[in-house]
């Protein structure tokens, strides 16, 4: 099979720190020239340097805060002038923060909103002419195993997330005539600090021990263990590859087998 993607440009977004980070490490493995995407220039500075440059790749980064997607676009429009083409775009952007659907405030749906659905959009629609010109494209959007079964706890996130699902499934049977993909990996619990943040949150709201909720979540998988970064970032990596040319438009949980739906 070929995994090969020397000479291909990627994106990854939230790429400084967890699965975001393992991605760009992973792509920049197999060939491709990585830009970062976060909003910490420090982490991307440190981000950057480890990423592979054994098939003399040139990689980047942009420093933008999603929650000001004008300036993200502005950002993209400028940076695509010099890059173009991006051939393969991971768009991955954490939280939204747990708690109740019926506490949830209008705003935390459109900040979500606009951090998740809305930054993606403006990212893919930066990307898509250069696929399209150049016969090759790769769209991964990293949700969540909530667009199958809603999760506990995370009303707003798995409101949001069911959006991004959908508009990836639209964008996926309009754009496959191109030659371009668009699939949904569904990562379960993942040993990055977001899932050490739910945890404790979770212990500190319930007044249990954190080893306590962690037992508890590794009940609910047949795997008796939660995921690396890097097992998700192998998913990723082969849905960018030309080995997934065929994979389109789909949800992947990647979760050991948690999700109770197939």
């Amino acid at each position: 099979m070929n995994f090969d993607l020397k000479n291909k440009k990627a994106i990854v977004c939230g790429s400084t720190q967890g699965i975001g980070k393992a991605v760009a490490l992973e792509l920049a493995n197999m060939g491709a020239s990585v830009t970062l995407v976060s909003r910490n220039e420090v982490a991307l500075k440190q981000t950057k340097a480890e990423l592979s440059t054994s098939a003399s790749q040139l990689h980047s980064y942009l420093c933008v805060d999603f929650s000001e997607p004008n300036k993200l676009k502005d950002l993209m429009d400028a940076f695509m002038q010099r890059n173009n083409p991006i051939h393969i775009l991971v768009n991955n952007t954490g939280g939204p923060p747990s708690g109740p659907i019926v506490a949830a405030k209008g705003d935390e749906f459109l900040s979500a909103f606009t951090n998740h659905l809305l930054c993606n959009h403006i990212m893919a629609q930066a990307c898509i002419e250069g696929m399209k010109n150049s016969g090759y494209g790769r769209i991964i959007n990293i949700i969540s195993t909530s667009v199958k079964a809603p999760l506990p706890n995370l009303g707003v996130s798995n409101t949001i997330r069911a959006a991004v699902a959908n508009w990836s499934k639209t964008m996926a049977n309009e754009l496959g005539k191109y030659n371009i993909t668009v699939n949904n990996v569904l990562p379960g619990a993942t040993n990055t600090q977001r899932l050490k943040t739910i945890i404790t949150n979770k212990a500190s709201k319930n007044h249990l021990e954190i080893s306590s909720v962690e037992k508890e979540m590794l009940h609910e998988i047949p795997m008796g263990r939660f995921a690396e970064a890097s097992e998700i970032a192998n998913v990723v990596a082969f849905l960018a590859s030309p080995a997934a040319s065929y994979i389109n438009g789909i949800n992947l949980p990647v979760d050991g087998g948690r999700t109770p739906s197939l």
